[in-house]
């Protein structure tokens, strides 16, 4: 039966260069290894590092859910370095992740002012981004995934600043970064190449991706960076579809460490859930990460600060303990390696 409404016709938009956008981030501030330009006060951090390392030695799942912020914030050289070294087990983030990502290797350059191209309609219509729906719908996307797909798209190419591209990274050294779409959120789908139906099954590949990777938690680390909504939520559908052929199989998962790094502030005992009258309620981080997944065995942390001051501090955390050989490319003997 034929739809009684119509639809918006994408073909009347007008696509716009990147060369006419007044950018907010640039390549230039992107930090180098080593760079921790806020200071640091969360003792909480070393518990967490010690999670971490732990469970890099015996094998078991780190997994980082991340928002765009990280990158946006000039964090992108810490994550790839966890990468490198093999100290994450998946990097699951959404898709604005995979837009500054992909903007940053091409042009050296991302973010737009959202309060002044809005006034003229000409918010997230730029025609170089939407090269990633070409990736995802003309690409191996649909058998490999939104997020290899996309990372060995820019890991062959020739595009110069491809060094700091997460994506390249986990593509380079076998860890995947997995992208949870959410259909409408992001600027691509504004786009007249935008195919939904591609990109939804290369998601949900990469959402299947991450719950075999936390098949792996028992012992290991979720580390929840920036992400309020997206990764709380991706990650509590994975771990009751793991959870629930553990128990089949007469296995636990319920040791592990959850650790949320944000700057809400929030009060009183974390380990409960607060009250339904309460703004934290609603605050899923909260619930999600720090008591309902963790409460029969787990343990969580919250770390208050801007991430420009907890990662560069929880990677230099992680170098004290480990300390280890840098991961191994693809083709190499990496554990991560497909």
């Amino acid at each position: 039966m034929t739809s009684a409404y119509e639809q918006f016709d994408r073909s009347q938009l007008t696509l716009r260069p990147l060369a006419q956008r007044r950018h907010l981030v640039r390549v230039e501030d992107v930090l180098a290894l080593g760079d921790a330009p806020l200071p640091c006060d969360a003792p909480s951090l070393e518990p967490v590092a010690d999670a971490v390392a732990d469970s890099v030695q015996r094998g078991a799942a780190v997994v980082l859910l991340m928002g765009a912020h990280v990158i946006k914030q000039g964090l992108s050289r810490y994550v790839i370095d966890l990468i490198r070294r093999g100290w994450v087990s998946v990097v699951a983030v959404n898709g604005a992740c995979a837009i500054h990502d992909y903007e940053l290797a091409r042009i050296g350059a991302t973010s737009e002012s959202v309060a002044e191209t809005i006034r003229q309609g000409r918010f997230g219509l730029w025609s170089e981004t939407g090269a990633i729906n070409d990736v995802v719908r003309e690409g191996d996307a649909a058998s490999q995934g939104f997020g290899e797909a996309l990372g060995r798209h820019v890991a062959e190419s020739d595009l110069v600043n491809k060094d700091v591209s997460i994506f390249a990274a986990g593509w380079r050294y076998g860890v995947p970064v997995t992208v949870h779409l959410g259909i409408g959120y992001d600027i691509i789908h504004e786009h007249p190449n935008f195919d939904a139906a591609a990109a939804g099954r290369a998601s949900y590949r990469d959402f299947l991706v991450l719950t075999r990777v936390m098949e792996r938690l028992e012992g290991g680390v979720v580390l929840c960076y920036g992400t309020a909504v997206m990764g709380p939520e991706v990650y509590l559908k994975a771990l009751s579809m793991v959870r629930n052929v553990a128990a089949r199989q007469g296995r636990a998962l319920r040791r592990f460490t959850a650790a949320v790094f944000d700057l809400v502030a929030l009060n009183g005992d974390l380990t409960r859930e607060a009250a339904k009258d309460t703004p934290e309620y609603y605050y899923r981080p909260y619930k999600t990460l720090l008591v309902r997944t963790v409460a029969d065995g787990g343990t969580s942390h919250y770390i208050q600060g801007d991430h420009k001051a907890t990662l560069p501090h929880l990677h230099r955390l992680l170098v004290a303990r480990l300390d280890g050989p840098a991961g191994h490319g693809r083709g190499g003997d990496n554990v991560l390696a497909k």
